[in-house]
């Protein structure tokens, strides 16, 4: 379905008018540095909230996983389950706390100036910037290519058009009004993007004719299974796979785990709670939080399973090969082929939404850790000058940096390097990051070798191992000759099941190896 229509044209500049005003407001009240980064640490609960959700969940949750979904089935929904439970509930109340107090007590304004501080390490800080400066561009690649993707399916427009109007669009707030700004829009961007999922869920089942109807018609498909799909233990759209089964891993390990356990060591979605003034605020965004994670993945992921059954009764095939076997597809074919007209609409809004709540927030992290962490902390040894002015600059090289990731890309990529970056930053950050808010006898040295550890195990993995990264970047096969230097189910374990706890290890040993921090900064950092 092609929409060009001039009343399509309104509400789109309807919509961006209203960004851009969010924007307006968020320049206007950042006068300092700590507005830029923390958003002055006032942000009410359910900006928060929504901030926090917006971010969390992009276009790659949404058409990514959601294609993910349209191919290894419902499955995917304990993937919803881990971004409620620990995304949501044990980031806010275990994590959130602790990361406001001791942020408020430190100072600190980035998620790497949290750690550093924490373990009087400008190394720790500079060198997460530098990893986040590097790797989050692979990130925000990804989610131009899910907002770029629809737009291209639904305007019929070329994709690399969609790919710069959703750059420049978001580019122009993020530069100038900082997080004040980034999370205004948030807020907004998250609303459209609750009402168009429960939109999306209701039309769905109503096409379908009923919740029982749809559910039965597609788990009387399992026939239908690929037989590539099968042979990997692929056992139908609404069953678990095989326990096992390469498909089992890649569910469970990469997608699951991956990314359900690499939430909590996000660093755009850890700074929001050094935003909030108490542990009062944060309480009450998780009644928010909770429900809104629950309508974008778990409608996500339903519908894109759920396409099956649909493309199968209307055109006798299933989703994957209407897409062409690009999954990252399933979800704009599914929504323009099966949605009226008007709804296509609120859904492109919806999606340029996610995408660009997400965009904003990583663009802002990154120019951060570059502009702040990296430079002013680390090479310029904390000496005062135009932060902001370097941060802006820094988020222009990391946003061209995402431009030309968006652009060179294979396709079906979007939930994979969304797996891939979550599962770095919990291999690197997390150890790290939890012993810093609960166990006062991590050290410094304990967490810098954790955060090497972490980095480069994962890395090494990625490269070496896991055979969905290892083959296509092909230096094992160059070094050694073979795709992979291990076999057998060790080539479809993602890395955060082996980086992570490694570097946890290593984070206690080389703690309780060396000399504890002094308790008169500890009493500093832990004040209530």
């Amino acid at each position: 379905m092609v929409l060009s229509t001039p009343v399509l044209g309104v509400i789109i500049l309807i919509y961006l008018m209203v960004i851009f005003y969010l924007g307006w407001l968020g320049y206007k009240k950042t006068k300092q540095t700590e507005d830029y980064m923390v958003a002055g640490r006032q942000i009410h609960p359910y900006i928060l909230a929504l901030s926090y959700g917006a971010t969390f969940i992009s276009t790659s949750a949404i058409i990514g996983f959601g294609g993910a979904a349209g191919a290894l089935g419902m499955g995917l929904l304990w993937l919803a389950f881990m971004n409620i439970f620990v995304g949501i509930f044990i980031a806010f109340v275990l994590f959130g706390s602790r990361t406001r107090r001791m942020g408020l007590n430190l100072g600190a304004v980035t998620f790497p100036e949290l750690l550093g501080r924490r373990f009087q390490s400008r190394f720790i800080q500079g060198f997460s910037g530098a990893l986040i400066g590097i790797f989050m561009p692979l990130y925000a690649g990804i989610v131009l290519i899910g907002g770029a993707r629809f737009l291209e399916s639904t305007l019929n427009i070329n994709y690399d058009i969609a790919v710069l109007i959703l750059t420049v669009i978001v580019a122009a707030y993020v530069i100038t009004g900082g997080l004040i700004a980034v999370m205004y829009t948030d807020a907004l961007q998250g609303t459209l993007m609750f009402i168009g999922m429960a939109f999306l869920l209701v039309f769905t089942y109503i096409k379908m004719g009923g919740v029982t109807a749809a559910h039965s018609a597609l788990t009387a498909m399992n026939d239908l299974v690929p037989e590539s799909l099968a042979a990997g233990g692929h056992l139908g759209w609404t069953s678990m796979p095989a326990f096992g089964s390469p498909i089992w891993w890649t569910l469970v390990s990469t997608l699951v785990l991956g990314v359900g356990i690499g939430v909590v060591a996000q660093p755009q979605l850890a700074v929001r709670f050094m935003t909030v003034k108490n542990d009062t605020a944060l309480n009450r965004a998780v009644l928010v939080g909770g429900p809104f994670i629950l309508m974008m993945t778990g409608v996500a992921f339903t519908v894109g399973a759920l396409s099956n059954a649909y493309f199968y009764e209307t055109l006798g095939q299933i989703s994957v090969v209407v897409a062409g076997g690009n999954t990252d597809l399933i979800m704009p074919e599914f929504i323009n082929s099966a949605m009226p007209g008007t709804f296509v609409v609120l859904f492109m809004l919806t999606l340029l939404a996610a995408a660009m709540s997400t965009l904003s927030s990583q663009f802002h992290t990154m120019g951060t850790s570059i502009g702040h962490d990296l430079y002013r902390e680390f090479i310029k040894k904390g000496e005062l000058g135009q932060t902001i002015n370097i941060t802006r600059a820094a988020i222009a090289f990391t946003i061209l940096a995402s431009v030309v990731l968006a652009y060179i890309l294979p396709i079906s990529i979007i939930a994979r390097a969304t797996a891939i970056f979550f599962g770095l930053c919990a291999a690197a950050f997390l150890p790290m990051y939890t012993g810093a808010l609960f166990w006062k006898r991590m050290t410094k040295e304990g967490a810098i070798a954790s955060l090497l550890v972490g980095t480069f195990s994962s890395l090494f993995w990625l490269a070496f191992v896991h055979k969905s990264e290892a083959a296509p970047l092909g230096i094992s096969k160059a070094l050694f000759g073979v795709d992979t230097i291990l076999t057998g189910t060790w080539t479809v374990v993602d890395p955060i099941l082996v980086a992570t706890p490694i570097a946890f290890i290593v984070a206690i040993v080389v703690s309780l190896m060396t000399k504890p921090t002094p308790q008169e900064h500890l009493d500093v950092c832990y004040k209530k």
